[in-house]
């Protein structure tokens, strides 16, 4: 294979463990705490899963584990959008298995949960998992979005271990897999198998954490990338002084990335869908934040900046949230006349007409690109598809629009030109950083632990990540305990909450405090690339927001 010189080199990484991991794995014990339960709806879900409720939390501490000497057979699954380190998670499972037994057998599931469905399976040997050490994607056996819900799909995933004679899955995913991996432990634990299921919290988002699971994989590497590309356009900005760049950053329903890239590069503008949310800010609001730092840059001869928008910023505006819901129904209920006009024009006055009076005045303000998109294919649920509007280029044109206006009062003398940018799919397969590169490794290896120690139903978690890795705790979190009950598809369904953007939280409270001083200013941070090579302060150091959130300060 014709590798770079970089993927030959991450090659011979050998990344970092945690102090209990590092010798003999029949000497690490899985030790007990005390019983773990969801901060709501218990009752709820301890009818959901009677065989995996108040389970207790678990740290692994020096102590006897034959049972980790014994031969195993473990399926592992990669589930959801790539996230970098995946397959390190991989690895560290493969070593954990190899050391406790050179007997033992990894299998990998190709497409995601489906693969354990329809017995999609490769044996990972040591040949084919040296070919995929600290590099990025998910490759190796591929992912899917299958969701393990009917009855059928249960069975089949059963019979899929049994035949495979499996004491254990792991599923590298996020919320909703790791919701399906807690699913599969209580269908297993039901049917009285001793299959062990763990999960391993996945997701640049970074929305899956909590108390126990303090980062998910992935955000730090991707949160790195973007934040390397904004200090490069800011740099640019300053440079050419004639434009104004909108970036919009992917994060649906969490704005984690874009709150640790806006900390990492000081845009003059950065918007936090949940504060948003919580202001119910109107999209003219949303609009006049950004026309009130262009009107003061332009006043002192600065007709060039940077704004941050994330992915899902329109489904936390109050007027365009009501707007979705509302051309939702409205084409699912006149599908086929919508479909049957000719042009994109029509489309839009035929949804104009039908909708009700303040939905259609915020439709009549959009910019028609931007309308038709609200009007294009739904999703397999009925539902916008958000990630296909340019969000970033509404706010642009709105505020070109705005800025267009005041020129026309006096009250602007400034040039607005502008350019738009979507940075998403670049940061899901990068090369790990060396935080990734040893987290996920860690992950991998404690959920080997937990799975050998006959543990099912748990998260694999690997905490105090702001320490040198030597000084990471491992454990494992009850799955259920992450869970509360959520209104899906008319009834309620379990599912692991997200963990959103904490408005009273430090990592908030720095951009809060520096935000206005940003708005008018050009001193840009630029981080630079991802370092993998050097001294520790400087390729192994967490992201803002995990230094923030444990106490420790952010630097310079």
């Amino acid at each position: 294979m014709d590798c770079s010189p970089l993927q030959s080199a991450r090659y011979a990484y050998a990344p970092k463990l945690p102090n209990i991991l590092r010798g003999s794995v029949d000497k690490v014990a899985a030790a007990r705490g005390p019983a773990a339960e969801p901060e709501a709806d218990r009752e709820k879900l301890r009818a959901a899963f009677p065989k995996t409720y108040g389970l207790p939390s678990i740290k692994l501490a020096a102590g006897p584990n034959e049972a980790a000497r014994r031969r195993m057979n473990v399926g592992v699954i990669l589930s959801g959008g790539p996230a970098p380190g995946g397959h390190n998670v991989i690895a560290g499972i493969f070593d954990g298995l190899k050391a406790g037994n050179p007997a033992s057998r990894l299998f990998g599931f190709r497409g995601g949960p489906g693969g354990l469905v329809e017995d999609k399976c490769m044996e990972i040997d040591a040949a084919l998992m040296d070919r995929y050490r600290n590099t990025g994607g998910f490759d190796l056996v591929g992912s899917g979005r299958t969701k393990i819900e009917t009855p059928e799909q249960f069975e089949a995933a059963l019979a899929t271990a049994k035949r495979r004679a499996l004491d254990a899955v792991v599923v590298i995913g996020g919320d909703d897999s790791n919701t399906n991996a807690a699913l599969l432990a209580e269908f297993f634990a039901a049917k009285g198998e001793a299959i062990a299921v763990a999960g391993v919290p996945k997701t640049i988002d970074g929305d899956l954490k909590n108390e126990s699971i303090e980062t998910s994989f992935g955000f730090d590497t991707a949160s790195k990338l973007y934040s390397e590309l904004i200090g490069n356009i800011c740099r640019d900005s300053a440079s050419g002084r004639k434009y104004w760049h909108f970036i919009k950053l992917m994060g649906r329903s969490a704005t984690h990335i874009g709150l640790e890239c806006a900390l990492q590069t000081r845009p003059n503008v950065a918007f936090i869908s949940e504060e948003i949310e919580a202001k119910a800010m109107s999209l003219g609001a949303v609009v006049e934040e950004v026309v009130a730092s262009v009107v003061a840059r332009a006043e002192k001869g600065e007709n060039f900046g940077v704004a941050l928008v994330p992915e899902g910023l329109v489904e936390f505006v109050p007027e365009f949230k009501a707007l979705m819901a509302e051309l939702n129904e409205l084409l699912a209920k006149h599908e086929a006349a919508f479909k049957a006009l000719k042009g994109a024009a029509e489309q839009r006055e035929f949804v104009r007409a039908k909708l009700g009076a303040a939905s259609a005045a915020v439709f009549a303000s959009l910019p028609a690109d931007i309308a038709s998109q609200l009007c294009a294919d739904r999703d397999p649920h009925g539902n916008v598809q958000v990630s296909k509007i340019e969000t970033e280029k509404l706010v642009a044109q709105m505020a070109e629009k705005r800025l267009a206006e005041l020129a026309a009062a006096g009250k602007y003398k400034g040039k607005f030109a502008w350019q738009n940018h979507f940075f998403g799919y670049e940061g899901r397969c990068a090369f790990p950083s060396n935080f990734d590169a040893d987290y996920c490794y860690s992950l991998g290896y404690t959920a080997f632990v937990l799975a050998a120690s006959g543990l099912s139903g748990y998260l694999s978690s690997v905490r105090n990540l702001t320490a040198p890795a030597s000084e990471w705790e491992a454990g494992g979190v009850p799955l259920v305990s992450m869970m509360n009950m959520e209104r899906r598809h008319g009834s309620d369904k379990p599912v692991i909450k997200k963990a959103l953007v904490e408005l009273d939280g430090a990592p908030f409270k720095e951009f809060a405090a520096h935000r206005a001083a940003w708005a008018i200013s050009s001193d840009y941070r630029v981080p630079g690339g991802i370092q993998y090579f050097g001294p520790s302060e400087l390729c192994d150091r967490p992201t803002a927001t995990l230094l923030l959130e444990k106490g420790a300060r952010k630097g310079s």
